[in-house]
């Protein structure tokens, strides 16, 4: 199935970003799906995952952040990486009204997605999902880039792998418990940040996208 090419504005100085809308005939839901820091919505990971949520029922609108559209730098300011978030929202309730709707993405993707929820409520989002959140830097665990959760008052599931270096994986157990019954944890075993798994392991990163999409989907059967 290919997907549909679209834009759609996020503010008079940011102007537009490129969005693919990927339906399938039977989809019951559809994921507002950002991208990670440093590769954008077409990235093999990002695509191969779209592909697979389709199979199993759920549409997606991956979508550009301002700077990768540019190609300028690095992440554009937090203010401006939610408000995109938030444009993602309102252009996929625009297009594809009729679906509930969902939203999260792939590490920094799913971060501003829960800032933007945590700031203020999503418009018709039901739930967000979390590829690999990132909850600290790299060699320097700390719950810190978290706290922002508690403010979230949606279900949240949160997909990690764990051999993550971006989340210690005992203090995403902790967050999850604290945030109580919003939080759903699923743990990908041997996979990294990337959710690639090590050759010497049972099972390859393709076998790991397949749960990756089946966690997911279902997650969304108790909330559409």
């Amino acid at each position: 199935m290919s997907a549909t090419e679209l834009r759609f504005a996020v503010g008079d100085e940011a102007g537009e970003v490129s969005a693919l809308l990927r339906r399938p005939a039977d989809a019951d839901c559809l994921l507002v799906l950002a991208h990670g820091a440093g590769a954008g919505m077409r990235q093999t990971f990002m695509e191969a995952l779209a592909a697979r949520l389709s199979e199993r029922g759920a549409a997606t609108l991956r979508y550009q952040f301002p700077y990768m559209e540019t190609g300028r730098g690095g992440p554009s300011p937090r203010a401006l990486l939610t408000a995109t978030v938030r444009a993602a929202v309102r252009q996929a309730a625009d297009v594809v009204g009729d679906l509930p709707l969902l939203a999260g993405g792939k590490s920094m993707g799913g971060r501003m997605t829960s800032l933007a929820a945590a700031a203020a409520p999503l418009p018709g989002v039901r739930g967000l999902a979390f590829f690999g959140f990132p909850l600290h830097a790299a060699g320097r665990p700390s719950a810190d880039r978290g706290q922002h959760l508690h403010d979230v008052a949606l279900p949240m599931l949160f997909l990690q792998g764990t051999r993550d270096r971006l989340a210690d994986l005992q203090l995403i157990e902790r967050l999850c418990d604290a945030l109580g019954h919003r939080a759903a944890l699923h743990i990908v075993e041997g996979a990294d940040h990337s959710f690639r798994v090590l050759k010497r392991s049972d099972r390859s990163d393709d076998e790991v996208l397949d749960e990756l999409a089946d966690g997911f989907a279902h997650w969304r059967t108790s909330l559409v």
